[in-house]
């Protein structure tokens, strides 16, 4: 890593492994370096090269106008095999520090291309870097994308100064490119990342959280999903389908278990299903994915906080006006009744503050 780092530091060029296919990278400070990579490629004008960032907070110091379903993209799936395609807007972000010729590489038509791999040596290296790499295949434009160290030499061996060999990678294939504008998702070029993953990993998440996950916060789950359904005038089972996911989870839950016979039948009084409900804890995942977090308590809360102090800013009481939903375990049917009458009731009011506008939404043409 020592030998890459001071290669690319001197303007060499340097093939890594990563997740999807090899790479080569080039010091995006350095014009000199950027127009061999170009030239080692055989690039057409215009065919943007991609810029790799180090983690995904880094999105908004190259781009500070990132909209709310890129900054999910960026949060969930990296490091990973996704390239996102936002709008540059140079006054907003670091891009102004590079050399004009390679902004010109990197943002030929306005938008820039980022990418956080999935490989632990690029993401070495770029620790160990003062500026941001340029990264693109390690093939000749136009041919077969390489796979292992032994194809970039082939490839590009003349033009490298080192190839890191780590054998096949992993996917194979390249990763899927995606332009976010707003809400509006297009995918660009198919790739290592499903398209079913994408969609989940741009939805809209809530999460409701109470103790042991069998009574309060899968009763809010499908309450919250019905409330939902009839704002997008669909039916429950599609409401992931547009662009968002309710879950739940508990404190201090078992994982695998199944909602209390009670909560079941209070639920069935409202034509509500719960007899799929799995029981969950709270996880890392779980709480780094969701958007909004809702707790039957200030315990609950409490608890999130402690463990998860970044998550403060989006984790609430369900009683907007800081009252608590008391746990109904043990009581009758109708006792659960009235915890769901009154977790619904709360429910209606955080209707009013979903950021409708970040449901992302999928153009029907999508381009191989």
């Amino acid at each position: 890593m020592h030998r890459a780092v001071q290669a690319l530091a001197n303007g060499g060029l340097v093939a890594f492994p990563t997740e999807t296919v090899y790479g080569v990278a080039a010091n995006a400070l350095d014009e000199s370096a950027v127009a061999k990579l170009l030239a080692a490629k055989g690039r057409a004008p215009g065919n943007p090269l991609t810029l790799a960032v180090r983690h995904a907070d880094e999105t908004l110091d190259h781009c500070a106008r990132v909209s709310a379903v890129a900054g999910r993209l960026a949060r969930r799936c990296w490091p990973g095999p996704l390239t996102l395609v936002v709008a540059d807007v140079p006054a907003d972000g670091l891009s102004v520090r590079l050399p004009t010729s390679v902004r010109q590489a990197v943002s030929p038509a306005g938008t820039i291309g980022l990418r956080m791999p999935d490989h632990r040596y690029i993401l070495s290296a770029m620790q160990s870097l003062d500026g941001p790499l340029v990264l693109t295949s390690a093939n000749r434009s136009g041919q077969a994308d390489t796979v292992c160290a032994e194809d970039v030499v082939k490839a590009l061996g003349d033009h490298l100064e080192l190839v890191i060999s780590d054998g096949r990678a992993k996917y194979g294939q390249p990763s899927t490119v995606v332009r976010v504008v707003g809400n509006q998702v297009e995918i660009l070029r198919h790739g290592a990342l499903s398209e079913s993953a994408l969609r989940r990993s741009a939805s809209l998440i809530v999460l409701l959280v109470c103790t042991g996950n069998t009574c309060r916060s899968p009763m809010g789950q499908v309450l919250f999903e019905k409330r939902i359904a009839d704002k997008l005038s669909c039916p429950v089972d599609e409401v992931e389908d547009h662009g968002v996911m309710v879950a739940s989870a508990g404190v201090a839950a078992a994982s695998g278990g199944r909602a209390s016979a009670e909560a079941a039948q209070a639920m069935n009084q409202r034509s509500l299903d719960l007899s799929e409900h799995e029981t969950q804890c709270v996880s890392d995942s779980l709480v780094g994915h969701a958007d909004l977090i809702l707790t039957m308590t200030s315990g609950h809360r409490d608890t999130i906080v402690a463990q998860w102090p970044d998550a403060a800013g989006k984790t609430s009481l369900l009683c907007r006006d800081g009252g608590e939903i008391s746990d109904p375990i043990g009581g009758a049917v109708g006792l659960y009744v009235h915890c769901a009458d009154q977790m619904d009731a709360h429910l209606r009011d955080w209707m009013e503050d979903i950021d409708w506008e970040s449901i992302p939404k999928f153009r029907d043409t999508i381009r191989e």
